[in-house]
């Protein structure tokens, strides 16, 4: 048994199957095969036990998991610390954002960060799934939700709160929001919810209540719901990021300012997966990213 078949026992055991972790590894799948029947040959024990969809490990191959991922980190933590010798902060990270905060907040800091680590290589993402960090396609997420997956390590960055808006002059000529029960009858502009009810959660105190929402304009694109606000097309629910500027410089005026209102949940997390090796350039770029949302939600 060496180190590069503990290796491959660990990327695979990650990778969740064999077809997947050939596509991380540009392997065969049919090779990877080989390589792990070898290595449990040598040892003349089970190591995975296989299924159509996945693989999991005996409780000798979690043991070797162990032990092939401590021997797996400290081999990259030597390769990049010798690779970054009399180089800057280097390397590649794929980073995945949700697509309101992320390009109305965090583009202008991301740009920040590229400015000052430049051979850091940023592929950034601006989407809404949360499923995208157990496919392994991206290093670390930044999500809004009530709760974060037990099967990820989160960083609790910010509430979110989102607020009934509507310009000024829509709000003196058409009926705004009295009472919840009012969201479901006015033309309103906000996110969707592809598949499901969209639903708003309402939060008073120690009351808790919902609504069902039937929007007359609803998008993923938070820009282009301001934008329709902005426009006179409705009242839009969103996140109080969306249109804070508006508020200030009174363009806009809310209505049931008293409560706190959420559709995908109240809080921001920092997402990625326990046990993948974090590089000093994904470790920097996650206390930048952290240091920035806290500094920004006082």
């Amino acid at each position: 048994m060496d180190a590069q078949s503990l290796i491959l026992l660990v990327d695979i055991i990650e990778a969740g199957n064999l077809s997947l972790a050939a596509r991380k590894l540009k392997m065969s799948r049919a090779n990877i095969s080989y390589h792990l029947a070898h290595l449990e040959q040598s040892l003349g024990l089970q190591l995975l036990r296989r299924t159509t969809r996945r693989v999991e490990p005996t409780e000798v191959g979690l043991q070797l998991f162990q032990h092939g991922r401590v021997i797996r980190d400290e081999l990259l933590a030597a390769r990049e610390s010798v690779a970054s010798l009399g180089k800057g902060l280097h390397g590649a990270i794929r980073l995945s954002l949700p697509t309101g905060f992320g390009h109305l907040v965090m583009s202008d800091w991301l740009i920040e960060f590229k400015r000052t680590y430049p051979d850091i290589s940023l592929e950034l993402l601006f989407e809404n799934r949360v499923d995208d960090l157990l496919r392994e396609e991206v290093d670390i997420a930044i999500r809004v939700m009530s709760e974060p997956p037990q099967q990820m390590v989160a960083i609790e960055l910010a509430k979110v709160r989102y607020v009934l808006c509507a310009t000024s002059e829509y709000a003196a000529s058409n009926r705004m929001p009295t009472a919840l029960e009012d969201i479901a009858s006015v033309p309103l502009i906000t996110s969707a919810v592809g598949g499901r009810e969209l639903r708003v959660s309402a939060y008073l105190g120690d009351e808790r209540r919902e609504v069902s929402l039937r929007p007359t304009l609803a998008s993923e694109n938070f820009q282009f719901l301001r934008e329709a606000v902005l426009g006179g097309l409705g009242v839009g629910l969103v996140p109080d990021y969306v249109v804070k500027q508006d508020l200030l410089e009174g363009r806009m005026v809310t209505a049931l300012p008293e409560w706190r209102l959420s559709i995908f949940g109240t809080r921001m997390f920092l997402l990625r997966m326990p046990g993948r090796y974090q590089t000093l350039a994904a470790r920097t770029l996650i206390d930048f990213v952290v240091g920035r949302v806290r500094t920004w939600a006082q």
